[in-house]
């Protein structure tokens, strides 16, 4: 699990200062980009589930979820208000929502979560794999959940809640937090991230596991064109049919990804 390292904590002040500047030119992208975005892959019209992050509600993820929908997807948010992290209510209703979503539409389900929502979609996933067909997360400190000290204004935040929290998990962690899911993941990530560590978002790979770094803020991930990319792309992978992800070469869409991971 990653480690606080000093001397970059001036580095890491100045990004959660720049967060929200950050976030609103991801938005601005966002609109210069869309024509070029509705090149984006298309797979199967499976159901997709879009979690927020820590204090954030669906009103968070619509510019994602109606993205989605465009492409074809059922997509549906967690209808579960303002996300103060494992409440009793959450822990309950969770599982629930991915079988009814599920058995619905006969067929698994693919997991897009936000920051927090990411962690809880990554424990859904080990909950019950077969009602899980994919788990995309978008700057999720997953590695960071089951220990060490994280001083970033995530981790603060979300401390912050605790006294809201059950004792009672979504799932256990089996391993290590940050070990590849036994269904396709993809954890986007970036080394801009203000809020948390990007350290701790990574997994480790494996032939059904990857990471994918982009240049957003933190806040920004929902409507990031390169992440708005990225998960249109991996969603489009076929059963049985799944590659690493590679950024898009054509019409100038390769400069909205880093060039090294």
């Amino acid at each position: 699990m990653p480690s606080p390292d000093p001397s970059s904590a001036r580095r890491r002040r100045l990004l959660a200062a720049t967060e929200p500047a950050r976030a609103t030119v991801s938005a601005g992208a966002l609109t210069a980009a869309f024509p070029l975005l509705r090149l984006a892959p298309r797979g199967d019209s499976h159901p997709v589930l879009v979690l927020p992050g820590l204090l954030a509600s669906d009103m968070s993820t619509v510019p994602l979820r109606r993205w989605l929908r465009g492409l074809g997807y059922p997509v549906v948010g967690w209808e579960l208000g303002r996300n103060r992290g494992p409440t009793p209510e959450v822990v309950e209703a969770l599982p629930g929502l991915v079988e009814r979503l599920a058995d619905r539409h006969g067929t698994p389900v693919s997991i897009v979560g936000q920051s927090l929502g990411g962690i809880f979609a990554r424990r859904l996933a080990q909950r019950a794999p077969h009602h899980v067909r994919q788990v995309v997360t978008l700057g999720s400190p997953f590695a960071l959940v089951d220990g060490g000290d994280d001083a970033g204004p995530g981790a603060r935040v979300y401390r912050r809640y605790r006294h809201l929290h059950g004792t009672a998990r979504i799932a256990p962690v089996r391993g290590g937090a940050a070990e590849p899911l036994p269904m396709l993941s993809t954890s986007v990530y970036s080394r801009w991230d203000g809020v948390v560590d990007w350290r701790a978002c990574l997994q480790e790979g494996g032939p059904r596991s990857e990471n994918v770094a982009v240049h957003a803020s933190h806040l920004g991930m929902g409507h990031d064109p390169a992440v708005l990319w990225i998960v249109a792309d991996r969603l489009a992978q076929p059963r049985g049919g799944w590659r690493p992800f590679a950024p898009p070469t054509r019409l100038g869409l390769r400069r909205l990804f880093p060039s090294t991971g």
